[in-house]
């Protein structure tokens, strides 16, 4: 029998504590076995596992990844960390459980010192481990004296039978998944990420630094109609451009940015500091003294709720100076990308002429245009005469159209033979996407977002992601899917907060299709 009877309660502790407990017992002449992992639905596979570890010596450690370092995607995981160590301490094959401070066992094996560090067979394979972290920790262990060690019963995933026997997704995305699953392998759908690696992508379009001013609302100013509020604190995170160039480098290996900043105001060292390293960034510098163009939002904090924004920017479309010399760059570097990825917030960077210019020169070039209140609407994706893919929302593309109520596939046909363009996608927010191509018609893609924190960000994520693919000559339906997910990763955080990473995105594409 496995399960305890007795307060298991007890049996959880802090990692300093356990280190004090485990070191008495080695001392004592005790083997000690440790095992680490997630365990988010713990089921007959954890059992066995556990069981046989223990039988490797006398003291068997189980430590889990906290909460907040699980990288299975949001919504993961499932069970809290207090939770998933009070079922793993429920059994007596189990001597202490703790909850991990780090991402991997590394540093854990170090401070615990343990003779044997025990994973499933499915670990033993190096063309799984993403991040060599099962490397790292098999040199911790060895290097403290103690070895790594596989078991071989019995396995099964958490996420598989949370995904479908717990899904929280509703029913018509379940049954998607599955049936893309029965398309598609998981290896099938992390090998087109793979392919991208060597693309040389340049992003161009407008820095955009986003500023949120939290709030507590006081009421109604007593002698004017106007709302009161208090402030409660402020962030800065890089947008715009910037977090595009972020979130490509969790695909590309070769990204270059070319941006405009203000020569009065450029905030260039916290827009370095925010800045992937590995990106190349080319600034220009904006004529005639306008600074970097800054959106503050006010937000009720409790709930998350904007109440206005302000823009700090230039009015005024493209001024000639700005126009000519960012011609003059892409005119010398435009033959080196294998993609060009544009960004047009509208603010006035691309002139109808950097338009023309893009559209003659760029090898495979990727349009978003979007509409928002510094450009009033007149930034529609038909200032470009051609495009080798597009992705805008619905709103945009329905602007585009003139019609609120027209059926979609068909202004995305309308719109795909006015800029002779193959590949398309309009993201329909909680509707997920709606992908065409010439080649393959059209396919609708679920939107697998678990909950919604805030949307800014969320369609330069999707456009991040989705172009790539569709540039390497990914089918399309995956494009869509692979959009979706990184859409999901965007409005499950505030604003540009955070940016794509290339393992915890490929394991939350994994987890989805387990």
């Amino acid at each position: 029998m496995t399960i305890e009877t007795r307060d298991s309660q007890s049996k959880i502790s802090t990692l300093d504590e356990l280190a004090v407990q485990v070191r008495a017992e080695k001392e004592g002449g005790a083997k000690i076995v440790h095992c680490h992992g997630v365990f988010d639905l713990l089921h007959i596979g954890h059992i066995r596992h556990f069981d046989e570890a223990k039988k490797m010596g006398d003291i068997l450690v189980v430590t889990l990844t906290p909460d907040h370092l699980v990288n299975k995607g949001p919504g993961r995981p499932v069970f809290t960390e207090s939770l998933r160590a009070e079922a793993i301490a429920a059994l007596n094959c189990v001597d202490h459980v703790a909850i991990n401070k780090w991402s991997t066992a590394v540093e854990t094996i170090n401070l615990l010192a343990p003779d044997f560090y025990v994973k499933g067979s499915e670990y033993s394979e190096n063309e799984t481990d993403l991040t060599g972290g099962i490397t790292q920790e098999e040199n911790a262990v060895k290097s403290m004296g103690g070895q790594l060690a596989f078991t071989h019963d019995i396995t099964f995933s958490s996420s598989n039978l949370i995904n479908n026997h717990m899904s929280v997704y509703p029913i018509e995305v379940t049954e998607y998944m599955q049936s893309l699953t029965g398309r598609y392998s998981s290896d099938k759908i992390v090998s087109y990420l793979d392919d991208c690696a060597s693309m040389k992508i340049l992003v161009l379009g407008e820095t955009i630094i986003d500023e949120y001013v939290y709030c507590a609302t006081m009421g109604k100013s007593g002698k004017e109609p106007v709302l009161v509020t208090r402030e409660l604190g402020s962030e800065k995170m890089a947008g715009g451009i910037v977090a595009v160039a972020n979130h490509v480098t969790a695909i590309s290996d070769f990204v270059t940015m070319l941006t405009f900043l203000g020569q009065n105001d450029g905030q260039e060292d916290f827009i370095n500091e925010k800045l992937n390293p590995s990106v190349d960034a080319r600034y220009l510098y904006l004529a005639g003294g306008a600074p970097t163009i800054t959106k503050r939002r006010f937000v009720e904090r409790y709930p998350f709720q904007k109440l206005f924004e302000l823009y700090v920017m230039d009015e005024g479309e493209s001024m000639q100076d700005n126009s000519e010399i960012l011609q003059e760059t892409l005119l010398k570097i435009l033959p080196d990308y294998d993609l060009v990825m544009v960004t047009d917030y509208g603010h006035g960077m691309i002139s109808p002429e950097t338009v023309q210019l893009l559209c003659d020169k760029s090898k495979f070039l990727a349009v978003n245009t979007q509409v928002n209140a510094g450009n009033l609407g007149f930034n529609t994706v038909s200032k470009y005469p051609r495009a080798d893919f597009v992705c805008v929302d619905e709103n945009e593309i329905r602007l585009e159209a003139r019609s609120k109520n027209r059926d979609l596939r068909e202004i995305v046909l309308d719109v795909s033979k006015a800029m002779d363009c193959e590949q398309i996608i309009v993201t329909m927010g909680p509707e997920g996407s709606l992908c065409y191509t010439r080649e393959e018609g059209f396919v609708q893609v679920p939107a697998v977002a678990m909950s919604v924190v805030d949307r800014i960000g969320a369609g330069d994520t999707v456009f991040s992601v989705a172009s790539i693919c569709a540039a390497s000559g990914t089918p399309m339906e995956i494009t869509g899917f692979l959009g979706n997910v990184a859409g999901a990763e965007a409005v499950a955080t505030v604003g540009n907060r955070s940016y794509l990473q290339r393992v915890p995105f490929i394991r939350h594409v994994q987890t989805l299709l387990k």
